[in-house]
């Protein structure tokens, strides 16, 4: 465990200190063997128990499938950052790396903590980075306000995350999660405490209505900006409902309904936005949302098949999503724009890329027999089973999905191509970040019992 944080944390240095020339291939290879190591994680003990735990770390089958994507994610995005910082000075270069080093390490770090306050401390770190990535290297000057609202929606949720911790410090002279779920101790005061601990993360997902930072942030960010907040830090908050839950005590439903039907309600809001959005970028952002809002109604209910479902859907929206993305900004850096008017017929200039346009959109929309599917019909069922009338809302959103993803498909890659149109043919490293991206999708359809 020490000694996979030691070597993303080494990353850093190794990206402010290596030679020029090989700053993208060193970075790229020693963070992909990082990933790779990270894999026999995946062994049999994680079906039973936590395993490599000391004081401060723990992986079990919630943590590591969350901390081996957002491992996989990071060379990904040094890969698809490659064109987008060709003319930067080389200083530039050696930051941005080490943001996006940094950036792994506190996600690692996020994800396999099991104290609360270290939990909490790392979770708002990951803003830092983030927030760099967005606010410096960010295409639009709309990229300052689109960081503010990031970082303000985000740490005005987590304050009364943070005076829940500390209360129960208080009390129980201790945070460590496992001993909570032992001890079952938040009954008094366990509505407004429900309530401080829930919110952080349900902007962090974003719950609709708290959902407004995510489409600007995506907009603004460049690529790596934008994979890692759709892959991993969206995430970040349905693991924290995953983790929290099982230290509160059993609360009445009345206190779920709010959440769940705002979060289902959402999901059709969100994917009939998506059916009206001009940019690219938007309509992937919102996709998010709606995505988000299955996630956030599957860990409410707290059923075993919910909570499976959430995990595996989490995992294939994080990779879907990082992939349309990178579509989309292949897209960008050859148009120099993200209005769907503007970037038609691409299927005649560059027909390769057609084909993982296609694939994505397919597993953005659920098609048999994607990870996303499965993930998808295991909430779908169990919020059939808590409550019948869902089904209605959940089937709306399946459908308007289907609309919104062949709609994509349809505007970029058909229709008339817009005249004057000399684009550069595609790259070898474009192809193998597709590839990347659909290696874990394709393996994880053959074994999801992976993330149970």
């Amino acid at each position: 465990m020490l000694k996979i944080l030691l070597a993303t944390a080494a990353l850093i240095p190794t990206a402010l200190l290596i030679k020029p020339k090989h700053l993208f291939i060193i970075t790229t290879t020693y963070s992909m063997i990082i990933t790779l190591m990270m894999l026999k994680w995946f062994a049999q003990p994680l079906n039973h128990k936590p395993h490599t735990t000391n004081l401060l770390m723990m992986l079990d089958n919630t943590a590591t499938p969350l901390t081996v994507m957002s491992a996989w994610t990071l060379p990904l995005m040094i890969i698809a950052s490659q064109y987008h910082l060709t003319n930067e000075p080389i200083n530039r270069k050696r930051v941005f790396l080490a943001a996006c080093a940094t950036l792994q390490t506190t996600l690692i770090m996020t994800f396999t903590a099991t104290n609360l306050v270290m939990f909490y401390i790392m979770f708002e770190t990951t803003l830092i980075p983030t927030l760099i990535l967005i606010t410096r290297w960010g295409n639009q000057t709309e990229r300052l306000s689109a960081g503010t609202y990031f970082l303000f929606y985000t740490l005005a949720g987590s304050l009364p995350l943070l005076i829940a911790i500390l209360f129960l410090n208080t009390n129980n002279s201790h945070t460590t999660m496992m001993l909570f779920t032992l001890q079952n101790t938040l009954s008094d005061n366990s509505m407004i405490m429900w309530l401080a601990c829930m919110m952080a993360f349900m902007v962090k997902m974003p719950l609709y209505g708290l959902h407004l930072w995510l489409p600007k942030a995506h907009v603004e960010a460049p690529i790596a900006g934008s994979m890692i907040l759709a892959a991993v830090l969206l995430k970040l908050g349905g693991y924290g409902i995953i983790r929290m839950t099982p230290l509160m005590p059993l609360m009445t439903q009345t206190l779920y309904f709010p959440f769940i039907v705002l979060s289902l309600w959402g999901m059709i809001m969100t994917s009939l936005i998506c059916l009206r959005q001009v940019d690219l970028k938007s309509i992937i952002a919102y996709s998010s949302v709606s995505h988000m809002g299955l996630v956030i109604a599957a860990t409410l209910i707290e059923t075993p098949w919910s909570m499976a479902g959430a995990m595996i859907l989490m995992i294939a929206h994080g990779l879907t999503s990082s992939l349309l993305f990178c579509l989309a900004n292949t897209n960008y850096e050859r148009t120099h724009t993200r209005t769907l008017l503007l970037t038609r017929g691409l299927l005649f200039i560059l027909p390769l890329m057609t084909t993982w346009w296609l694939i994505a959109s397919l597993m953005n929309l659920a098609l048999p027999p994607t990870i996303n599917l499965f993930g998808e019909l295991m909430i779908i069922t169990s919020l059939f089973n808590w409550n019948m009338t869902t089904i209605i809302l959940t089937g709306m959103t399946t459908l308007i999905t289907a609309a919104y993803s062949l709609y994509l498909f349809t505007t970029t890659q058909r229709n008339a191509t817009p005249t004057n149109k000399t684009l550069t043919p595609t790259h070898t490293r474009e192809h193998l970040l597709m590839v990347l991206h659909l290696i874990p999708l394709a393996l994880l359809i053959t074994h999801p019992m992976l993330m149970f």
